[in-house]
């Protein structure tokens, strides 16, 4: 792929995520006036928004791929493979903030719940370990987990990734209280 059309689908493929995350109705041509191409070079590209939306889909899953593997959540020390795994999921949010859990393509639903199933031994490690309480009801750790990086990514736009990784490790791993009275 030549440079400026590999430079065009990135560009297509992010302000799709972005305005698609908004509103899932937006049309393709709004999403190609948004992201300074032609709509005809979006539908030689994508034939629908649905096939648009899927290559959105992948190209997240691929990211969350390549910050599962840079956290080295099995091998890590738990508080480095948390905050690399965060900080990591802070920026890929950003950059593609759609929504995994609303991807119809049974592959890529299928991706995400691999994901989901790392992050489910990362967090029994981290219990094993002494990071988080042990005894909680399945998927507890994990959900906070996610609920916490997502409250860093889109709704503290103000926080770095890496100030967000700081304010979801200590969250997770001290709760927010102020200590005994």
């Amino acid at each position: 792929m030549r440079a400026d059309a590999a430079r065009n689908l990135d560009a297509v493929l992010q302000t799709g995520a972005r305005l698609l995350a908004r509103d899932p109705g937006t049309s393709i041509a709004a999403i190609a006036a948004a992201a300074g191409v032609d709509r005809r070079t979006v539908y030689r590209r994508f034939d629908s928004r649905e096939a648009l939306m899927a290559a959105v889909y992948v190209a997240k899953l691929d990211a969350c791929d390549e910050v599962f593997a840079q956290a080295r959540l099995a091998e890590a020390p738990v508080p480095v493979a948390l905050h690399r795994y965060v900080e990591g999921t802070v920026a890929v949010s950003r950059r593609w903030p759609v929504d995994l859990g609303r991807a119809t393509d049974e592959t890529a639903a299928a991706r995400l719940r691999r994901l989901l199933e790392r992050l489910d031994a990362f967090m029994a490690r981290a219990a094993r370990e002494g990071f988080v309480r042990p005894g909680l009801p399945d998927g507890w750790a994990r959900s906070m987990l996610v609920h916490l990086t997502n409250v860093a990514s889109h709704d503290m736009p103000e926080l770095t990734p890496a100030q967000g990784a700081d304010l979801v490790s200590q969250s997770l791993f001290q709760g927010v209280g102020a200590g005994p009275r």
